[in-house]
């Protein structure tokens, strides 16, 4: 057997990072740690699974044009080749590409939907409405098949069951459950919920996301009544939860929330019923007191404190106006003797004035009158028509019968002879 060279330490770790670089793999792995400081010119990072630990890094200008931000729990996927760092003589595994593995690409599209719904303000605190303190009637969008649904029924049923229920069951998870969600949130609207509790059981981050679509977010924040979700269980948030106006950890939870307990309705009502005896019983002592008080005056024992110095105010000025008619009378009656008296006088040489005037312009108005001309002798000649004027003897022919008028009568005649004179 040859006898081996001896290496140097170099010698031997630049022969395995020659060996390593020759090989290129894709792994998948949970980040673990990272350590990403602006000074270093790459980025360092472990990749983890149940059973191993794999120490990585990527350098600055690769991991910028990746798009990942790496954080602990992610699943990421890396290509690259395992290499050696001679100076501290430990491996690691150089990433040439990244991207987010399985459910770590679902968490990146949900977190790049959360932060634009954010910057429009459908997550904003502002915008969450109060829920209505007693409402009538409730509406539950979830799985008609689902644990969530018999969970609200029964803890409606034991905390409010004076309000009706209106359930829309719909899909809660693979295809088209979007599209469902949204279809229930408005026929529970449409039907007079007052408000609408959206909610599933637990499941996969898979499983609950039609609850992180832009629709159902969009429908949550746009719905005309308060949305409360309950979906997944405790640790899991999803993009309904943060546009609805209030969010549970569980449908349970967002039932109670819901709805006001029927024990804490008992003793608010006793004590409101307490409080409002004690102020109508504190009220009607009061107006006893006020009453007596003032049934002692002397204005309801003697009405005539009141009406006396009236009555006699009104027996004054029904002397004076007894006294003042009178006179006021005589005087009115000398004014309308006098006032009568003058009317004749000037009435009759007013009447003269204007008969005379009346006669004057009967006389120029029977001068003017067609008739007053005819009774002087003279005639009008008419066409047979009766209507025509005739001014010109060209205007009849012989044996043409004309009607003439008189002061007192027409004539019926004939045309024997006709002459003719130049007009002057």
């Amino acid at each position: 057997m040859p006898e081996m060279r001896a290496l140097s330490v170099s010698e031997a770790l630049g022969l395995a990072r020659k060996a390593l670089e020759g090989v290129r793999l894709v792994v998948v792995g949970e980040v673990s740690e990272v350590s990403d400081k602006p000074s270093y010119k790459a980025v360092y990072f472990s990749l983890a699974d149940e059973g191993a630990v794999m120490p990585c890094l990527m350098w600055r200008d690769a991991y910028s044009e990746s798009g990942v931000s790496l954080r602990c729990g992610s699943l990421v996927e890396a290509e690259g080749v395992f290499t050696v760092y001679a100076a501290k003589g430990r491996m690691q595994f150089q990433v040439r590409r990244l991207a987010l593995a399985g459910e770590g690409v679902l968490r990146m599209q949900v977190a790049a939907l959360a932060r634009r719904l954010q910057a429009e303000g459908l997550t904003s605190s502002d915008r969450k409405r109060r829920l209505p303190a007693f409402p009538t009637r409730i509406g539950l969008v979830t799985s008609p098949r689902g644990k969530a649904v018999h969970d609200v029924i029964r803890t409606l049923g034991r905390r409010y069951p004076v309000a009706e229920l209106l359930i829309a069951g719909v899909l809660v998870e693979g295809d088209g459950a979007a599209e469902a969600i949204v279809k229930g949130l408005r026929v529970v609207t449409e039907a007079g919920a007052d408000v609408v509790i959206l909610g599933r059981g637990g499941g996969s981050y898979e499983d609950l996301m039609p609850f992180n679509s832009e629709a159902v977010a969009r429908a949550v924040a746009s719905c005309p009544i308060p949305v409360v979700t309950g979906i997944g269980h405790e640790p899991d948030t999803t993009i309904a939860d943060m546009v609805s106006d209030l969010t549970a950890s569980t449908p349970t939870a967002a039932a109670e929330a819901a709805t006001p307990a029927s024990a804490d309705l008992m003793r608010r009502l006793e004590h409101i019923s307490t409080r409002l005896a004690r102020g109508l019983a504190y009220r009607v002592q009061a107006l006893e007191h006020r009453v007596a008080l003032l049934s002692g005056r002397p204005l309801f024992c003697d009405a005539r404190r009141i009406l006396g110095a009236w009555e006699q105010t009104l027996d004054g000025l029904s002397g004076s106006l007894e006294r003042a008619l009178p006179r006021r009378l005589d005087v009115a009656s000398d004014r309308l003797r006098s006032a009568d008296e003058r009317l004749v006088s000037v009435g009759g040489r007013l009447v003269s004035a204007a008969g005379a005037s009346v006669a004057l312009l009967e006389a120029r108005l029977g001068d003017l009158s067609p008739l007053g001309i005819l009774r002087r002798g003279y005639s009008v000649c008419y066409a047979e028509d009766g209507e025509t004027v005739i001014r010109s003897a060209g205007q009849v022919s012989l044996a043409e019968i004309v009607r003439v008028r008189l002061a007192d009568g027409a004539l019926g005649c004939r045309v024997e002879t006709k002459e003719e004179e130049a007009a002057r």
